[in-house]
């Protein structure tokens, strides 16, 4: 297996413009497939081609065979489903780096005309330096998942075609007329068929969940930002109360009597609320 250092690194990075099932979704594609199928791949998958054997001596039968049976190699499809996988979640951490990168140049020159005075809160990242998850980003976000979870599939359905199957038989019957013999043709085998097909339901398993995962994010996602919409709508609302009630003559005047404090909004429903009884008192 090749180097994953280096897609690593990058894939680090994405920790913190991501959500907390995000973080959890890297973890699963590092631990769950990267340094499985780096430590493991060789030792199951080293011998598919040195230990595949034909019963016939007829030239170019075996490679033949081989080929019909594996068109690629699992461990090479493995590593191109998780290169693809991975493509989307790069293509967000450089989107979102560059609108950073932007608003932290746009707060630098604001900054400089008012000299000193930040006159605009960051819109895309918090006091801590903590990427929030709005606006544009937020449509990128949402689209990097939904195309991770079609490149899942995809790559899930083409196993099922490429491979037609996914259990491993330890031996199959190879009837490729040329170059095989036409009528017999030749019995194959195959090496530790057990442990290998125990892997592909292993790299199956993980696929499932990675897409599982993402759907969670999805709705985690559309849920936080109703949430938020949420808040600032009744932060609004209660803002638009409480000045009316303060531009209202016989509430400033209820103050002034009451030493000038300004007095918090009344209920206004109850069959004995405050209000009512203040109205009572003033008839």
């Amino acid at each position: 297996m090749g180097d994953w250092s280096y897609l690593s690194t990058l894939l680090d990075k994405v920790q913190s413009h991501s959500t907390v099932v995000g973080k959890i979704w890297m973890s699963v594609l590092f631990l769950f497939r990267i340094f499985v199928l780096g430590a493991a791949a060789d030792k199951v998958w080293g011998d598919e081609v040195s230990e595949f054997y034909c019963d016939t001596h007829e030239p170019g039968c075996k490679h033949a065979c081989y080929n019909w049976k594996f068109p690629i190699s699992y461990v090479h499809y493995w590593v191109l489903q998780i290169t693809f996988v991975s493509t989307p979640t790069l293509v967000y951490l450089g989107h979102a780096v560059h609108i950073i990168h932007k608003e932290r140049r746009l707060m630098e020159q604001l900054k400089e005309a008012s000299q000193g005075t930040v006159l605009k809160k960051p819109k895309y990242t918090d006091d801590r330096g903590k990427v929030k998850i709005r606006g544009i980003l937020f449509c990128t976000y949402m689209i990097q998942l939904i195309v991770k979870i079609l490149l899942e599939v995809g790559f899930t359905v083409g196993q099922f075609y490429i491979f037609d199957s996914v259990f491993m038989d330890s031996f199959y019957h190879c009837q490729l007329s040329p170059p095989c013999a036409r009528y017999t043709g030749a019995q194959c085998y195959i090496s530790r068929p057990m442990e290998k097909t125990i892997f592909i339901f292993f790299m199956f398993g993980v696929s499932g969940i990675s897409v599982l995962l993402n759907v969670v994010e999805i709705i985690y996602l559309i849920h936080s930002k109703r949430r938020g919409a949420r808040k600032q709508l009744l932060g609004h609302q209660h803002a638009l109360s409480s000045q009316h009630q303060l531009s209202n003559p016989a509430w400033e005047a209820m103050s002034s009597q009451c030493g000038g404090f300004p007095l918090l909004p009344l209920p206004t429903h109850g069959p004995l609320g405050l209000r009512d009884e203040l109205k009572d008192k003033e008839t």
